[in-house]
């Protein structure tokens, strides 16, 4: 993959997203139950805007990334296709007697556009189609990235340059998405930054792996982080250590061009960049810096 240019990568919307698909959750208790059990506060989520959003083990690790917005009488979560099934029976478990129906739509479309020149008439042709569109607020609000969602129907999926553009744009803005980034049940939410956008509330309440969570915050001992990758040249392929020393610090993730992801111990990164160390994807010598959007900074100290 080249390296390209996010916001200009290609005119118009993508095809559909295939490898992901959407769950309704729709009732009277809809809202409570998934305020319930999900991380983010859903109670604060305006209709239009997506939010990232996990459901956690017990033990505060990630089982399931997801988008959610709200629809009429509930609400929409995108998600992979992959393990959708297993995460539909899981909402049931975890349903009882709550007042809500869950909806698995395997035929449903999900195309994505952002700003471009012409960003502003694709996006009207493609509410004519019927198409239910929601800013993901995780990207400045400036660049517009839209979510275009259909029940049912047809669409010429997304192709290899959208899926590498879409790519671009994530890593443009340091954004990490479950599979491509990071492995279920491996990671806790500090660990992809997503509490660094209202994907974890600490102020609503009990939800599943909240109290491992919430200790994380409050001590302040989340150590893994998402990371955005510069080099001089192209970069090796995702899952290349990274090393200082010949230590390893991280993982690559995400990668375009000599631009990538990486997931990474910001100690021991702060520690090789005090020192001079090199940081090494692989033979390639790289440089790290923390997401605009992120509160949290290199830590203090000696890593570990």
């Amino acid at each position: 993959m080249t390296t390209t240019e996010p916001l200009t990568l290609f005119t118009g919307s993508t095809g559909n997203f295939d490898d992901r698909t959407q769950i309704l959750v729709r009732g009277p208790e809809a809202e409570t139950f998934l305020q319930s059990i999900f991380t983010a506060d859903l109670i604060s989520l305006e209709t239009g805007i997506l939010r990232a959003s996990a459901l956690l083990s017990p033990q505060g690790k990630i089982q399931f990334d997801f988008l959610i917005s709200r629809v009429e009488d509930g609400f929409r979560i995108d998600l992979a296709k992959e393990g959708s099934e297993v995460f539909a029976k899981r909402l049931t478990l975890y349903r009882l007697r709550a007042k809500a129906e869950i909806i698995v739509l395997n035929e449903s479309i999900i195309r994505l556009s952002w700003k471009t020149d012409s960003s502003s008439s694709e996006s009207d042709s493609i509410a004519d189609e019927n198409y239910q569109s929601v800013r993901d607020e995780r990207f400045p609000e400036e660049v517009n990235v839209l979510r275009h969602y259909a029940e049912s129907g047809s669409a010429s999926p997304a192709t290899p340059a959208e899926r590498d553009a879409w790519a671009a744009l994530r890593i443009h803005y340091g954004i990490a998405e479950g599979g491509a980034d990071f492995i279920m049940n491996d990671v806790f939410p500090h660990d992809i930054n997503l509490e660094q956008f209202s994907g974890v509330s600490f102020k609503k309440g009990c939800f599943v792996g909240q109290e491992v969570v919430s200790r994380m915050q409050h001590r302040g001992t989340a150590r893994r982080r998402i990371l955005q990758v510069t080099a001089q040249a192209n970069l090796p392929a995702s899952d290349t250590p990274i090393t200082a020393g010949g230590k390893e610090v991280g993982t690559l993730r995400s990668v375009n061009g000599s631009n990538a992801l990486a997931l990474v111990r910001i100690d021991r990164v702060k520690d090789a960049m005090d020192k001079n160390i090199p940081l090494l994807a692989g033979a390639t010598e790289v440089s790290m810096t923390i997401p605009a959007y992120a509160k949290f900074t290199f830590p203090e100290g000696a890593a570990d």
